[in-house]
């Protein structure tokens, strides 16, 4: 069994509207040493929720806590039509932010 519980959970980000909460894996190896990548599909994951759910964006660990780059990225691309809070630091180290889509 991996370590990483939430992997199995997440999703890639894909080009559906989520109707549903979902959570979306922002830290495979691509996203490693790219931290313009996770804002990005953090970004691209929050339009692809639909309004009145959530997505979990799971950051990878080498980025450090998603306060440090991706709560401006948020706000400055959202305003006030979403909330986000950190959930949790994994045991592998990265982070689950939880942004609720209004």
């Amino acid at each position: 069994m991996s370590s990483h519980s939430h992997e199995r959970d997440a999703e890639s980000i894909t080009d559906e509207v989520h109707t549903a909460s979902w959570s979306a894996n922002l830290e495979k190896p691509e996203h490693a040493e790219d931290r313009e990548r996770v804002v990005s599909e953090a970004i691209d994951a929050v339009n692809r929720t639909a309004a009145g759910y959530h997505v979990n964006l799971v950051t990878h660990a080498n980025h450090g806590h998603p306060r440090e780059y991706l709560f401006d990225a948020l706000d400055d691309a959202f305003e006030e039509t979403v909330e986000y809070e950190h959930v949790e630091q994994c045991g592998c180290g990265g982070h689950v932010v939880r942004v609720h889509v209004e």
